[in-house]
């Protein structure tokens, strides 16, 4: 596990807690890591979420397919992030959408209860952990909000506007890197492909935008 140690320090759930610390908190948490290759569920709707998931390396999505097979991409989680982090202090855990691997990746567990729980011992960094957990889901929320507010945009270009607006306010320059694909990204804005390429195009010879593959420069 130590391999992983500089991504389980970048996540915000181990905020401030030092790398010993952590080494500690994955035995009392009763950790364990799983692979998964791409396309591969690591949930699919229905089942029960009684671990508490972080992405160690690799990415993927959070989706929904309705009746007809058509997908809505709520999240994209890249390493260092937790997930289902909503069905923690829920009464019923069970998921409502797919977690797909979108290539190949590896993911830790923690213990929910354990993780919730201050220890026998009541060590500081497990009253961290808990505290970060707080704030980490109240960051999930704003984001949910964030999204709510580009696909409430009338016309594919405000969305896609909206998105690259604020990927660049997230990311401190004009030169941003998307980290979904083409397709991923139509489906997380809830547009069509087709329609979203071409009016990139158009944006590019507007001369609004520069984009090459998941490169894409606001001008």
């Amino acid at each position: 596990m130590k391999k992983f140690l500089p991504i389980l320090k970048q996540s915000k759930l181990f905020f401030n807690i030092k790398e010993d610390e952590i080494l500690s908190l994955l035995q009392c948490l009763n950790s364990y890591k799983k692979n998964y290759s791409k396309g591969e569920f690591v949930f699919r709707q229905g089942d029960v979420i009684d671990k508490t998931p972080l992405l160690l390396e690799g990415k993927l999505l959070i989706q929904h397919d309705d009746f007809w097979g058509n997908r809505n991409i709520h999240n994209i989680i890249l390493p260092s992030q937790i997930f289902g982090e909503s069905y923690f202090s829920s009464n019923t855990k069970t998921i409502f959408n797919d977690v797909i691997a979108s290539e190949n990746s590896t993911v830790i567990f923690f213990d929910i209860k354990k993780l919730l729980t201050v220890c026998s011992s009541v060590c500081k960094f497990h009253t961290m952990i808990i505290q970060n957990l707080f704030f980490l889901i109240s960051e999930k929320n704003i984001n949910l909000v964030q999204k709510l507010g580009y696909i409430s945009k009338r016309n594919t270009r405000d969305k896609i506007l909206s998105y690259l607006s604020d990927q660049a306010k997230i990311q401190g320059t004009n030169k941003i890197v998307i980290s979904f694909n083409r397709q991923e990204l139509a489906d997380f804005l809830c547009i069509n492909r087709s329609a979203m390429i071409k009016e990139l195009s158009k944006m590019q010879k507007e001369h609004l935008i520069r984009f090459e593959k998941k490169y894409i420069e606001l001008l």
